[in-house]
Formats: C-alpha cells, structure tokens, sequence
C-alpha cells in the first residue's frame, strides 16, 4: 500500500509486518524456526487478506477483521478471574484430560495433569519446544504451508503455544483429550493464534475436542487458530471442534489433516459462536484404504455467519470420503458452504459423497452453498448435493394433530435435523453431551 508525500510514493507497511519486526527471540522460538515465521510473514505480505473477488472468499467479506486492532497475546490472561473456565465449558460433565489455554497461553494451574501412558505425550507446545524440538522440527508447520491463505500465514508467524499430541504405534487411548482455549474479551484486537500438532503412529487411536470459548470480556477479539493432523496406517482419530466464542468476536481456523494407508480419520465442527467464524478443511487422503468423514453442524442467529471452506484431496485409490454439512439459520444470518472433491489421476476407485442441507428459520437468513467435484480420473463413484428450505408445515401439521404444541413441534424438527450430524459422532460421551447442548440451544 502507498501513499504521496510531497510528490513522493511512501511505502506503507502492514501493522501486522511492523509487529512481527518487532519481536524478540522469546516469541520467536528456536532458531529454526525464524526463517519459518519470516517466510510467512513474506507470504501474507504478498498474499493480503482475501477479499469477496477471491472465489474461495467471496460469500465471506472479512474486511471488519482487516480493520481491527492487531494486538497478538504471548502472557496468559489473570488467573484470579478465571476459576470458572472450566465450568464454562459445554463439555464440563465429560471425563477428560482437559489443557486449559487462556488469552492463548497454556495453564497448568488449569490443566489436568495427563494420564502416564507409555507411548502418550501430552504437552504444550512451549514445553515441546524444549522437550522434544525434533519432533517439532519434523512436523511443526509441514502440513499447512503449502496453503496461501493469510491467515495460515499470520498463525504460521505469530503462533506461541497449542498443544501437541503424539500417540506412538498401537496405542489405544481410552481418555478423551479435551483442549479449551479461552478468550477472556478484556482488550480490543486482542488476537490469538493456537497451534496444535497432533500425530498417530500406525495402529494407534485416539479421541480429541478443540473447544474455542470466550469469559464475557466484551471487547472484540479474534482467534486465528490451526491444527495439523497425521494419522498413520491403520490408526484412527475423530477430531471433536467446538466453536462457542462470543457474538462480537471473529474466528478463523485451519486444519490440515495427511492420511496415511488403511486409517480412519472422523473430523466434526460444531459452530454456534462467533460473528464471523471460517473453518479451512484440507485433508489429503495419501494411502489406500483409507476413509476420511467430515461433519459439520452451525446455528446462526441474529447477523452472524458461519462459513465451512473444505477440499478433500483423493490423491490414492480406493478411498473412501463423506462429508455432511446442516445449517440452521434464524434472523439475518448467514451460512456458507464450499466443499471441493479433488480426484486425482491415479486415484480410481474412489468413493466420495458430499452434501450440504440448510435450514432457513427466517425469510431473511441466507445460505450460500457451492459443493463441487473435480475428477481426473475415469472409475470413481462421486455424488455431491444442497438443499435450502424452511420448516416442513405438514409436518408440523402431523405433530400438533397428535397433541404436541407448536413451538414444542418446530423444536423437535430442527433437533432431529441437527441429530444427523451429531449422531455420526463415534463417541458415545461426546455424542450424548452434545445432543443435550444442541438441544438447549434450540430452546433459546
């Protein structure tokens, strides 16, 4: 950007480039890491925000985030104010191992001690760093930086803390590993960027929740966070997303998933914060055999939109993929939909279904839905759709011939619309948990 002075073009440079210049070696990491962060910094700097011209952005104007306060957190918020993180939590009545992050920053006052497992390690990405540096130097970053987004780039630059999982081979871990990340709003532009590494040696399992919530601060914030997934041969993961954060808040996230031979990989994204929020899907499906299940369900009320951005990449054959998406969307909001299957040459014998339903409780919400194929190769059986409708009168009808109020009628319709997505998560605690969450919402 420029601007004239006396006649002279002057070089602006983005608060978000001045930021980065500068920090100290403490926020940077180790040493291999600044050239990292400073090619991303490069990439945002030619890149930009995205703008409504960009197709992959053209339902979402993120032009509010672009003008906000950048003010990146590196120290965790008072810990005085926060004893009641955890009862804030929509999963607080589930066992698991919890890490708590605050304002970004790990709390071990906060934080379950893990489990001693043999072949689990658990831990926060500042104690990796100094634990474990190559592993991290292996995979920190690997699987995402092939993304030209912006926001991959400004978490790639500014991420201080996360956490990272690694389940070594065979090991089936029976606790659900639960990370909360907690906004406490106290400061405009606050911003944070998590970044979590979680790798599954071959024949290893393990269930995990990311959920994003704020403390009732009030000031507007943004979490730009990003997960990077490797699940190896014949390992399985089902990845729980919870994004709950307040309504004047923005949330970006990434995740970034590479699929080895004969795995399972079950990702499911719960949106009901936020006044913006975009999750970035890309799962390379890089084995045979494998199976990748992508489900997403958002509420939307009042003027917030809820965009899910995917591309499933089949690049090996006999690969199984089925993502499903339901919207339910009141007063001006919006959701979106974009979901790209890529099928590559060599990959026959793909199986790949995609849809995408919305439910429309209003006659001024919006869904924007673009499912889309894009196949090379010649013997694959691929199906994609969209629905957008609003409530089914007739059978509302039948619901209050047999005696059920109107209001109650309409309540169990959107929850069994809402039920085809919650019942494909594996997890009978989690499914059970959210089920009631999902529930309680509807009756507000």
């Amino acid at each position: 950007m420029t601007s004239e002075v006396m006649g002279e073009a002057k070089f602006e440079v983005d608060p978000r480039q001045e930021i980065f210049d500068q920090l100290d070696g403490r926020h940077l990491g180790p040493k291999w890491m600044v050239p990292i962060r400073k090619s991303a910094v490069a990439r945002f700097a030619d890149a930009g925000f995205p703008t409504t011209k960009d197709e992959d952005w053209r339902f979402t104007n993120v032009s509010a985030i672009k003008e906000l306060d950048f003010k990146p957190l590196y120290e965790g918020g008072d810990l005085g104010e926060l004893s009641s993180v955890r009862d804030r939590s929509l999963l607080r009545s589930v066992d698991t191992c919890r890490l708590v992050f605050v304002d970004g920053v790990f709390s071990k006052e906060l934080s379950d001690e893990p489990a001693s497992i043999e072949g689990v390690y658990v831990a926060d990405l500042r104690s990796a760093f100094d634990s474990d540096p190559l592993y991290l130097q292996e995979h920190i970053t690997r699987y995402s930086q092939s993304d030209q987004n912006a926001f991959t780039a400004l978490n790639t630059a500014y991420f201080s803390d996360g956490a990272v999982i690694k389940i070594s081979r065979n090991v089936a871990v029976g606790q659900i590993i639960h990370l909360i990340f907690a906004s406490t709003g106290k400061e405009t532009g606050a911003t944070t960027h998590p970044r979590n590494l979680v790798t599954v040696e071959s024949g290893a399992s393990v269930t995990m929740v990311e959920e994003y919530l704020s403390l009732g601060g009030g000031a507007v914030t943004l979490t730009n966070a990003i997960s990077e997934f490797v699940v190896g041969e014949n390992a399985y993961v089902e990845h729980v997303k919870i994004q709950d954060e307040a309504d004047n808040s923005y949330h970006v996230a990434g995740i970034y998933a590479q699929l080895e031979r004969s795995s399972r990989f079950r990702s499911h994204s719960l949106a009901l914060g936020a006044k913006l929020s975009r999750n970035n899907i890309r799962t390379k499906l890089d084995g045979e055999g494998l199976e990748c299940v992508l489900n997403g369900l958002y509420i939307t009320k009042g003027d917030q939109v809820a965009d899910h951005h995917m591309i499933v990449d089949h690049a090996k054959p006999h690969c199984d993929s089925h993502e499903y998406f339901n919207g339910i969307l009141d007063g001006q909001s919006r959701g979106v939909f974009h979901g790209r299957i890529l099928v590559r040459q060599q990959a026959q014998k793909t199986d790949a279904k995609q849809t995408n339903k919305n439910l429309l409780l209003s006659d001024d919400a919006t869904a924007n839905t673009k499912p889309q194929l894009e196949i090379y190769a010649d013997d694959v059986k691929c199906t994609h759709g969209a629905t957008i409708g609003q409530m089914d009168e007739a059978a509302i009808f039948y619901l209050r011939a047999r005696g059920i109020p109107h209001v109650v009628a309409r309540r169990m319709l959107m929850h069994a619309f809402a039920g085809e997505i919650i019942d494909r998560i594996e997890s009978e605690p989690l499914r059970e948990q959210l089920d009631q969450v999902v529930w309680d919402r509807l009756e507000k």
